[in-house]
């Protein structure tokens, strides 16, 4: 007997997948949501920035989208990992780790990003309750409050400002060789913001909240909070190796809706975006599963002809 053709398989179960899950269970699709369970945000307490969720762990943030999606029979949940894809547009086959082998119309792509290790002893013990990664999602907690920011190059010249907005009381620590201009460590002193390029030894916390920093060449920075450019992969090579158009940061290419070059394969959230927050990946899970029911219907509609 051959296995069921399902409508969409949705790879990955975080904001992205979930909403888009949402979506076309409401839709009447038949869908597989397949998620390993591993996700990045699991290091933090909170979910900030999303409406009626602020400040909700993301475990509870899961538990309740699972919830409501339970209200629509026609999604399914597959606690695995798929390893490999084969086929094209109308006829996906996915396998998974544990050996399950599923056959999908449509691809959605919500993997994620993973972060690779940060050479950076003590960095792991402060992770997610005192050195974080997004100032929208952390800032107002440490609002005020003195901070290490671990960051370099054009990419610290974009967040000084940035972190400005929540506080002024902040030390540049860029890990080695600054990688800025004369010009841009001018802008720095203008704005009395110290630049510090020794090595980090070490950063000494208490129960996870960050004492201080420690480096190289004895310097110690006293600090209540860190924010920190992570070094980032993607959360499966499964899009590349169907094909799918690379950004040069390493995310899934799409247009404004999702859409890859791959016929039938979308993209959405943390793996298709630079906007790295909860509610921008649930908005792109919704924007690209509308597309794909949209792009199913009309086919159907054509068969029917």
């Amino acid at each position: 007997m051959e296995k069921q053709l399902l409508d969409a398989a949705i790879i990955g179960g975080g904001p992205a997948g979930l909403n888009a899950a949402l979506v076309l269970g409401r839709a009447r699709k038949n869908v597989t949501v397949i998620d390993e369970g591993r996700p990045r945000n699991a290091v933090t307490h909170e979910t900030h920035g999303f409406l009626t969720r602020d400040g909700v762990s993301p475990g509870e943030f899961r538990r309740i989208a699972k919830e409501q999606i339970g209200a629509y029979p026609s999604v399914s949940f597959l606690a695995d990992t798929a390893v490999s894809i084969e086929g094209a547009d109308g006829r996906f086959q996915i396998t998974t780790a544990q050996g399950a082998t599923l056959l999908s119309r449509k691809l959605l792509f919500a993997v994620g990003l993973k972060d690779r290790p940060m050479d950076i002893p003590g960095l792991t013990d402060v992770y997610g309750k005192s050195a974080f990664v997004c100032p929208y999602c952390d800032g107002w907690e440490l609002r005020d409050q003195p901070l290490v920011i671990i960051n370099k190059g054009a990419e610290l010249m974009h967040f000084a400002p940035l972190i400005s907005g929540w506080t002024d009381r902040f030390t540049v620590c860029t890990n080695g060789p600054d990688e800025l201009t004369e010009e841009q460590r001018e802008e720095l002193r203008r704005h009395r913001v110290p630049l510090l390029d020794s090595p980090i030894r070490r950063i000494e916390s208490d129960d996870g909240i960050v004492r201080e920093v420690v480096l190289a060449d004895g310097t110690v920075v006293p600090c209540r909070g860190i924010f920190f450019k992570p070094e980032l992969t993607l959360g499966s090579d499964l899009p590349q190796t169907l094909g799918c158009a690379m950004t040069e940061i390493g995310t899934a290419a799409v247009d404004a809706f999702g859409k890859t070059n791959v016929p039938g394969v979308y993209s959405a959230g943390d793996a298709a975006s630079r906007m790295h927050q909860a509610i921008a990946a649930a908005s792109m899970g919704a924007v690209a599963a509308a597309m794909i029911n949209g792009e199913l219907n009309a086919e159907a509609w054509g068969r029917s002809e």
